[in-house]
């Protein structure tokens, strides 16, 4: 069968370019960029990743140049682009202005991957440094307002390369460019989902040899649906599910959850009870990685002691679990790439049981979107299927704790730069004493988010703010709209931990946020609907702020927030009011911000 070879430097997106080009019908592989040549000579075409670091930095991941002599077709994405400009005689250097999130791309010249492709059209950009000279040979084909060097190629050796990444659905035409590249590569279009499912059957069946799988449900997509493959695979009596009530999840989520499971015939399941374990455990915490840790911990000790009371034999048995692609990059899961958070299902103890081959996970290949296509192919209902995905430590990680003694230093010269910067806008500021995780470059990090207020503009108008600020001002890694009071006048961050009265003051917040927008029939609109509780007292309100945070996504890798109604918005923050300090509207993309706050 054809095959395009992935080379992963590291990038949050490579997976998800293999999972497009499978899409397009064309089998995919991600390999390291320390493959031998003889393994680059058995694919039609060979795609460059991203990657977190500098391409001129010492100990960068690289590529045997000889690679581009082979006369397979090469495309460069991101640092990709970088790499085949920095290795075959061009020049990088660090960007006088870093682009993350949306740019407009013009086009020079309508060749190779730009075939029929629109003159002017949105793309998709997470970068610091830039191409500034070009490789010998190499054709301009495109620039945007920050980026000169945005497209180029070499149309005899079939080299191209671009800055954006064309692989995430916020590039336009994104699909149309791969889909150019793969034309070039000749290749048979002989891959589709139900291939793949049937090889993942034969696989499981091969790994477990006979084994039984004890495997972690939460009632979600990814757990069902792995719940349902394994099934497939091995038949019922040999999965047996385990559903862990923390105490961080939604209102009345546990109630809920079991009806569900029972409703798709599963009857081989235990619940327990964790709250007491859970809440004791995250006494205290403030980290939001140290939060992560110990809950995935904490699910490993659960799990043991369950399997000790239901006296199932370990040599028989092997934890499963419904891990998906984004949880192992976003871990820092590949050679090259960089830790934006620590997923429960990825803490170390996991890792070492991997390794050991004592952990089975159907779909750790697979992006959300897949695994809809999945549970939809194995027959799980749409209520199921379309489910919004909900973080494994819950609600931990949308309520944010702080130490007022950790909380660092405002610049004020930055706050007088932003003010100025809003004033044309009618706009007004803050930068909250806060910090929350963010994405940039491929990098994580851990910045200040902006509150804006008094301006009348669409939601369009503040996704181009919003992303002009987080690209100009490095402290900031998000811009939200303060949506109730009318403005900021003083703003207290307050000593807050993880407490079993905050996260009922959650709940109740997140109730009114999931049945108004279920009421309103906006559940399949969005991809998912974070309501995060921030310790900040806003103008001497004795109650906590909260920041509503709706995304528009395929795979969580990269996301649009959603643009809400402007009426529905003041319904839902009249609702929400009585109960907080203010309401706050993140109006910041993945990237810079990450869906979750933490």
């Amino acid at each position: 069968m054809d095959a395009i070879a992935i080379i992963d430097f590291g990038s949050q997106y490579a997976h998800l370019i293999a999972n497009r080009v499978r899409r397009l019908g064309v089998y995919s592989e991600v390999l390291l960029p320390d493959a031998s040549l003889a393994e680059f000579k058995k694919y039609k075409g060979i795609i460059l990743s991203g990657g977190p670091q500098s391409v001129y930095e010492h100990g960068a991941p690289t590529i045997d140049p000889k690679v581009f002599e082979l006369g397979i077709p090469v495309l460069g994405l991101c640092y990709g682009h970088q790499a085949i400009a920095h290795l075959l005689g061009g020049k990088v250097t660090p960007g006088e202005t870093k682009e993350y999130g949306l740019a407009k791309l013009v086009l020079l010249k309508k060749i190779g991957i730009f075939e029929g492709i629109r003159d002017h059209s949105q793309v998709w950009m997470s970068h610091g440094d830039t191409v500034t000279k070009m490789p010998p040979g190499f054709i301009h084909l495109g620039k945007t307002d920050d980026c000169f060097y945005a497209a180029m190629g070499d149309p005899a050796k079939k080299i191209f390369s671009t800055q954006f990444h064309m692989e995430v659905t916020h590039t336009q035409h994104g699909m149309e460019m791969l889909h150019n590249f793969l034309k070039i590569c000749e290749v048979k279009y002989e891959w589709n989902t139900e291939k793949f499912l049937e090889q993942k059957i034969v696989e499981v069946k091969k790994i477990l040899a006979g084994r039984k799988v004890f495997l972690m449900v939460s009632g979600g997509v990814d757990s069902t649906v792995a719940y349902a493959l394994l099934s497939e695979a091995l038949g019922t009596d040999f999965v047996y599910g385990l559903f862990v009530d923390t105490g961080l999840l939604r209102k009345d989520e546990d109630k809920k959850i079991e009806i569900a499971l029972r409703g798709l015939g599963i009857q081989n399941f235990h619940i327990f009870n964790g709250r007491k374990r859970f809440l004791g455990a995250l006494k205290g915490v403030i980290n939001p990685e140290e939060k992560r840790k110990i809950i995935g911990d904490m699910f490993l000790k659960v799990q043991a002691e369950a399997v000790k009371k239901l006296k199932l034999n370990p040599e028989q048995w092997v934890l499963g679990q419904g891990t998906i692609y984004p949880d192992t990059i976003e871990s820092a899961g590949t050679k090259y790439a960089d830790k934006i958070k620590t997923h429960h299902n990825r803490v170390p103890e996991i890792l070492e049981l991997i390794k050991k081959g004592r952990i089975v996970e159907p779909l750790a290949q697979f992006y959300k979107d897949e695994v809809r296509h999945l549970g939809e192919h194995l027959g799980l209902p749409d209520e199921i299927v379309w489910k919004h995905p909900f973080p494994g430590p819950g609600l931990a990680v949308r309520i944010l704790c702080a130490k007022k003694t950790e909380i660092p230093e405002q610049s004020a010269d930055t706050q007088t730069s932003i003010n100025k910067y809003l004033r044309p806008w009618n706009l007004e500021g803050t930068i909250l004493p806060i910090q929350s995780v963010g994405v940039q470059g491929d990098s994580r990090t851990y910045r200040r988010p902006l509150a804006i207020w008094c301006g009348r503009h669409s939601f369009d108008k503040l996704e181009q703010i919003s992303t002009a600020l987080t690209n100009r001002y490095w402290e900031l890694n998000r811009v939200c709209l303060l949506l109730t009071p009318g403005e900021i006048k003083t703003c207290e961050v307050v000593a807050a931990t993880l407490t079993e009265k905050r996260v009922k003051v959650l709940q109740e917040l997140d109730d009114i946020v999931m049945n108004f927008i279920e009421e309103n029939g906006l559940l399949r609109e969005m991809w998912q609907f974070p309501t995060v509780l921030v310790p900040l007292l806003i103008n001497g309100v004795k109650k906590e702020a909260v920041i509503l945070r709706p995304v528009c996504s395929e795979e969580a890798m990269t996301a649009n927030f959603y643009k809400m109604d402007f009426d529905l918005l003041k319904k839902l923050t009249a609702k929400l009011k009585p109960h907080v300090s203010a309401v706050l509207y993140d109006v910041t993309n993945k990237p810079p911000g990450t869906i979750e706050w933490e």
